[in-house]
């Protein structure tokens, strides 16, 4: 087994190699603005320092959000494709579930709260019961609508971070792993488990739409 892991659904562009047992490469770096260009020299990176092939991967490992449409489509793409030229299957897992499988590694055994930066003051965000245990489906909304249903829990990532007044024992990891992404999902693929689609996480509506009273002019 060999797993190419690639999330890009927060700021972290993070890439990992997992031959089933461990990790035997990782890279990840923290810009909101760069995916498209960072991505896919991360993967050659990584598989130079292994000293693997691509066509060596048996199965591609992608984090499917809750992300920004823009930084979170990046990755899925990517994914996608390697997936069908090499002829390999792609797993979609949940990116804040990666979060949370880091968090225990980290130490943190729960309950616990995992979230993201979603921009317009907002987090996306679920409980967890324990690092591998998710408590209802993933939301997004802004912090102080959120402040009863997590309270007194530890929390990690970056929105927890950016919002002490609502998260105030907030704890690392602070961005997304695909090492523990790729972890998580060999653990799920050795029980047999069943993955999401490798389709976006977005929980609303895409920053950017076509304005309202749009007037579509055609030439005569």
């Amino acid at each position: 087994m060999l797993l190419l892991a690639v999330d890009t659904a927060t700021p972290a562009v993070t890439v990992a190699l997992h031959d089933g047992e461990s990790v035997v490469a990782e890279s990840s770096q923290v810009d909101a603005r760069r995916h498209g260009e960072l991505l896919i020299p991360s993967v050659d990176r990584i598989l130079a320092e292994a000293g693997r092939k691509l066509d060596a991967v048996t199965g591609i490992v992608v984090g499917v959000g809750p992300g920004p449409y823009t930084g979170l489509r990046v990755g899925l793409v990517t994914a996608s494709t390697f997936a069908a030229v090499l002829g390999v299957p792609v797993h979609g897992l949940c990116t804040l579930d990666g979060l949370a499988y880091a968090a225990g590694t980290a130490g943190i055994e729960g309950p616990f709260t995992v979230a993201t930066d979603a921009r317009r003051k907002e987090v996306y965000w679920a409980r967890y019961e324990d690092p591998r245990t998710r408590v209802g489906e993933p939301a997004v909304d802004r912090p102080a609508e959120i402040a009863e249903q997590v309270a007194g829990l530890p929390a990690v990532g970056q929105g927890a971070l950016l919002y002490p007044e609502v998260f105030p024992d907030a704890r690392g990891p602070e961005h997304q792993s695909a090492g523990a992404l790729a972890s998580l999902a060999a653990e799920r693929l050795a029980a047999g488990a069943e993955f999401l689609p490798p389709t976006p996480l977005y929980l609303r509506r895409p920053d950017a739409q076509v304005p309202k009273n749009y007037k579509v002019v055609t030439p005569q």
